[in-house]
């Protein structure tokens, strides 16, 4: 929040010099005459202006007095009234000292298609207390190209691009083996780049995992202990998780996970099913804020709730998406025809790898030849790249698993294979990063976090350094800055 302003005080009034007297008819009353030679001025007069005067400056200074009174009366009333995290942001120039726990804890959490501004749908005292008392980033987080959960999750733990730590969808094929990623693949082999619980674990500490995408892959140090490392399974009640998770603070100190991770699968599942406005999302929001406040209440009655750094995060946001917002292939067969074989994705990311033999730039061509000619329904929302030649904010390339066409959609809109008599409105993301809509949440809580502090957005690849700089452990070489951490995090006591 920003500070509120001083009001401006009322000067005090002044008396008119002399040489102002002779300028201004209006301060004539103010001069008299000294010369008690004259029979025509008798004492009397001499009497009556110098008690008028007497009284003028009297009423001057009284009424300097009660300005200066209400200037310093106002500006304590509006220094009072800001919160009290209003007040301890602008008075914290350091992180806060631990109280219980021996060492800094960060808990993760993830509420997977938590689109920016749904925290505004309903009442969310318990986000709202993290948000007030935190540090939020204003316009909300943005995730990393394409906006779907696995890449997001993955890029928020590892820091690094979906290019380069592998998960380039949620489904996909590696084209050197004709392997199948799925979101049950959990073969080390897929999973590239260094998650935060490896790190953890790298450096002889404890992590803990109740659902993340790759918690459950056994690589390098990390082995997805039992009791520590949960493997998804969506039927779990959001409140058991909840409470495993405080469970961890009642062992002894030195057993406490120093980093831990907690998932919830809504609001994205009701987001898919009726898109981001419907009574169903509302409903779904204020369930994800109980669950914060049980969090809240279990870390008070164990005295810990200050002590531990709490980020919250979405991996995307969501839009709606309805049939007459629906762009055909089949439309394109006048130009060139696209088997299904060659699709490997259609919505939000289209994904094309045609066979060998053809040229991935010559469809590329005609398909936007067609899309661009107006008779192809919808078609000037679509428009179709070489993967080289993608905007390179994107960062979307440099990985042979990713395939060599990609179709860039505008919000809202969805490619199918053919027209089909299925009417349905729905949600969906996956589009590009810089469609508003698709944005998420950042809050961060605790010692490390200035209260009631507002930071511009970011992409979600900082995360990994600002874990690590809490944590005050070594990181893997990853595509955040390392600098960044400085811009949100208080500085430690020198």
């Amino acid at each position: 929040m920003g500070s509120v302003p001083a009001l401006n005080s009322t000067k005090p009034t002044q008396i008119p010099t002399q040489e102002e007297d002779s300028q201004n008819p209006s301060t004539a009353l103010l001069s008299f005459d000294t010369d008690s030679s004259d029979p025509s001025n008798p004492p009397r007069k001499h009497t009556t202006t110098i008690i008028f005067i007497s009284l003028l400056l009297i009423t001057c200074i009284a009424l300097s007095a009660a300005s200066a009174f209400a200037f310093l009366f106002f500006s304590s009333a509006s220094s009072s009234s800001s919160t009290p995290a209003q007040k301890s942001s602008h008075l914290e120039t350091t992180s806060r000292p631990l109280t219980k726990l021996n060492r800094s804890v960060v808990l993760l959490i993830s509420s997977d298609g938590f689109r920016f501004g749904y925290q505004f749908k309903t009442p969310t005292p318990n986000i709202h207390r993290l948000i007030a008392n935190g540090t939020e980033a204003e316009t909300g987080l943005i995730p990393v190209f394409p906006t779907l959960t696995f890449p997001n999750h993955y890029s928020i733990v590892t820091g690094l691009y979906p290019a380069y730590h592998g998960i380039i969808n949620n489904h996909f094929i590696d084209p050197l083996t004709g392997e199948f990623f799925t979101m049950g693949s959990h073969e080390p082999k897929w999973w590239l780049g260094e998650p935060l619980w490896e790190t953890v674990a790298n450096h002889g500490l404890r992590a803990a995992t109740y659902f993340w995408p790759g918690s459950e892959v056994h690589k390098g140090s990390w082995n997805c202990p039992e009791e520590f490392c949960m493997f998804y399974n969506g039927s779990v009640p959001f409140e058991e998780r909840v409470d495993k998770i405080l469970s961890y603070f009642d062992l002894p100190s030195a057993e406490i996970p120093l980093f831990m991770t907690l998932y919830f699968e809504d609001p994205d599942h009701q987001g898919h099913q009726v898109g981001p406005d419907d009574p169903e999302i509302t409903e779904a929001v204020a369930g994800i804020d109980r669950m914060i406040g049980r969090l809240i209440n279990g870390l008070e009655k164990r005295g810990v709730f200050e002590d531990v750094n709490i980020i919250m995060v979405g991996d995307h946001g969501m839009v709606g998406t309805c049939d007459k917002k629906l762009i055909f292939l089949d439309d394109l067969a006048s130009w060139i025809d696209i088997p299904a074989e060659w699709v490997l994705s259609y919505t939000p990311v289209l994904s094309i790898r045609p066979p060998h033999g053809v040229a991935p730039w010559s469809v590329v061509g005609k398909m936007n030849e067609g899309l661009r000619s107006g008779k192809v329904n919808n078609g000037k929302h679509l428009k179709l790249y070489l993967k080289e030649e993608l905007p390179s904010r994107l960062h979307y390339s440099a990985s042979d698993r990713i395939p060599p066409i990609i179709g860039l959609l505008e919000e809202g809109f969805k490619v199918e294979q053919k027209r089909t008599k299925r009417q349905e409105c729905g949600g969906a993301h996956g589009y590009d990063n810089a469609v508003f809509s698709m944005r998420t949440i950042f809050i961060g809580h605790g010692p490390e976090f200035a209260r009631g502090r507002k930071v511009p957005s970011f992409e979600n690849v900082q995360i990994y350094n600002l874990v690590t700089s809490i944590l005050k452990i070594q990181g893997a070489p990853n595509n955040g800055s390392l600098e960044f951490p400085r811009s949100v995090l208080l500085p430690s006591p020198k």
